[in-house]
């Protein structure tokens, strides 16, 4: 499958939270990504789409405004059809590349201990666990038993 990877707009977050719970199997986790983040972070956040215009993937991050070297993923998402496809990976380099050319040299993402795929995948791609959260619930999300704090050094 053919997928075309571009910077975020302010327009795609509708397309996002319309799907985003369905991809983490049910988990509310829209919640969890407010229209702000791409009102003010689009520029370094991306989507993929696939030769059909459907979402395939996306990141949304950014460059920490009080670390500065340090840019941070809020939020990846992958089809389900398409994990294991080489997409996350590739948001991911892409997004990493973007913030070294912007000084970053390290990127940072939490993800929950319940997400044993997702702790997984960012292993899998160069990121090392840092510590861990304990448990707390957010606004309307449920499940989240902690957090797993993660951290990729591109230098």
């Amino acid at each position: 499958m053919s997928v075309t990877i571009r910077a975020a707009r302010r327009e795609d977050h509708a397309r996002i939270v319309a799907v985003v719970d369905a991809w983490w199997g049910g988990r509310r986790m829209a919640a969890l990504l407010p229209s702000l983040f791409l009102e003010h972070f689009a520029g370094t956040s991306l989507v993929a789409e696939d030769e059909h215009g459907e979402l395939a993937g996306f990141l949304v991050g950014f460059d920490s405004p009080d670390h500065p070297g340090e840019a941070y993923v809020h939020f990846l998402g992958v089809r389900p059809n398409l994990r294991g496809s080489g997409l996350g990976r590739e948001l991911h380099d892409r997004f990493a590349r973007a913030a070294a050319e912007r000084g970053a040299t390290t990127v940072r993402c939490v993800t929950s201990t319940v997400n044993t795929a997702s702790v997984a995948f960012h292993t899998s791609i160069g990121f090392e666990i840092e510590g861990y959260d304990e448990s707390l619930v957010a606004d309307g999300v449920d499940d989240i038993a902690g957090h797993v704090r993660m951290v990729r050094r591109l230098s």
